[in-house]
């Protein structure tokens, strides 16, 4: 339900930030909505943080008033975190997008929330530095770390759990903490670094980050192969990982989504299921896991395997794929995209991908697979025209059957783009009444009023 605004409130608002504040229709309507299946659900005011300092003054009022506060960065996430659905102010962090603090030595960087991946890539390279965590979007730092992103690299550098050693975040009452230090090791009091990372701006809104980075590697190289199933790929890729070939990326996608690539980048790959590589190290070390790959693969019936060092293929290779999901959008005009993600154990996920394709084939909406297969993560993204009643609860309840069946196999129901609106009752589902309710208390203890980002993660407690 959505919660009135006190009389005044918006002048209060004002009076504290000026210049900070809009209600703006065209703002409201963009800060309502995301990459979701889900309806726009416009915010009552926008407001724009330059600051720490801002957002604690923001959440003061709020937490005051009994308002609601839902962090904002790119509008990119796909289960609904940024709409705010009891009303509120949408808190925009994108302003602030400051690189604080370069340290090569130590191979770490501290940023503010607002900073995006590809800009931080971009200095981090003048140092031979870079960030591993990849989703493909250019998302804010401070969204991925709320959704505990991950993406291709994972498999080799770790997600945003592994990547993040210390935050500056604000309380639903507007205090100011800090977590975690700038070491690779701290075993001082409880975790609440890693608390904050996933919790979706449901505990607190991070403002910064101290994040770890890598050294550029020498060398990268790419490779590719087709498969005449995608349960053949899938196996494939997970015996690579069991044979401790250390891939940097290893990334499945099914023909359907090879097929929109081509179509909207203009490639010529084999349209059929395939393995895309890469591996970092020195010259001879990539040639070596390029070879050990093929050998596995051929094992798995794989063919025209094509490996390069050339940069430019090399990134040409990665583009398309980063562009699978727009891709797959492309093909289908008009439609409306639900794009759902499980994870499963390693060797659990060829018959989760096989149960995947049994559960849309001969559906009403169109459909394609793909993911990072080699930390047991694949995404489905289903489309179906809007006004279609039909091929929408259709779509919708494939995604939830599709979930059942990863929690069954001991899997959950999501690896990489968080609970939000859509998956609260397969959180329920998949760690238990008894777990959820901790999960509650936590809430409960850190923002007693319901404010920051209501209705996510959680279902309220009144329904």
């Amino acid at each position: 339900m959505r919660r009135d605004l006190p009389p005044s409130f918006i002048d209060e608002l004002h009076a504290a930030l000026p210049g900070q504040v809009t209600v703006n229709p065209t703002e409201l309507a963009r800060h309502g909505r995301d990459e979701s299946s889900l309806p726009e659900v416009p915010p009552d005011a926008v407001v724009m943080a330059r600051s720490t300092e801002d957002v604690s003054t923001l959440l003061r009022l709020c937490h005051a008033a009994d308002v609601p506060v839902i962090p904002f960065g790119m509008g990119s996430s796909l289960e609904g975190h940024v709409l705010p659905v009891h009303g509120g102010v949408s808190l925009d962090l994108s302003e602030m997008n400051a690189i604080l603090d370069v340290r090569p030595d130590d191979l770490l960087v501290v940023v503010q929330a607002g900073v995006c991946r590809v800009p931080l890539n971009e200095r981090l390279a003048r140092d031979g530095l870079f960030f591993s965590v990849d989703p493909g979007a250019d998302a804010t730092l401070g969204g991925m770390a709320s959704t505990g992103a991950s993406g291709t690299t994972t498999v080799r550098y770790g997600s945003m759990r592994d990547n993040v050693l210390a935050l500056t975040a604000v309380l639903a009452d507007g205090t100011v903490i800090q977590t975690g230090r700038p070491t690779r090791k701290d075993s001082a009091g409880y975790d609440l670094t890693r608390l904050l990372v996933g919790s979706e701006g449901t505990l607190a809104v991070i403002t910064e980050l101290t994040l770890r980075v890598f050294g550029i590697p020498e060398c990268m190289s790419s490779a590719r192969c087709t498969f005449t199933s995608l349960s053949d790929g899938v196996a494939a890729a997970t015996a690579i990982v069991r044979m401790g070939i250390p891939v940097a990326r290893c990334e499945f996608l099914d023909a359907a989504s090879v097929r929109a690539v081509n179509a909207y980048e203009g490639t010529d790959l084999p349209e059929a299921p395939s393995l895309f590589f890469e591996f970092h190290g020195s010259p001879a070390s990539v040639q070596e896991q390029a070879q050990e790959a093929h050998a596995v693969v051929a094992d798995f019936g794989g063919s025209d395997f094509t490996w390069t060092a050339d940069e430019g293929e090399r990134r040409k290779l990665w583009h398309a794929r980063h562009n699978a999901y727009p891709a797959g959008l492309a093909a289908v005009p008009g439609a409306r995209s639900l794009t759902t993600d499980a994870a499963v154990p390693l060797s659990l996920l060829p018959e989760a991908v096989t149960r995947a394709e049994s559960i849309f084939t001969g559906q009403p909406f169109v459909w394609s697979m793909l993911g990072h297969v080699a930390d047991g993560n694949f995404h489905a993204l289903l489309l179906f025209d809007p006004a279609d009643v039909v091929a929408s609860d259709a779509a919708h309840g494939a995604a939830k059957e599709l979930t059942r069946e990863v929690i069954a196999l001991g899997g959950t129901c999501t690896g990489e783009h968080g609970i939000g609106l859509g998956k609260r009752q397969a959180l329920v589902d998949q760690a238990g009444e008894s777990t959820v309710a901790v999960m509650r208390s936590i809430k409960q203890a850190l923002d007693p009023r319901d404010i920051l980002n209501p209705g996510k993660v959680l279902f309220p407690v009144h329904t």
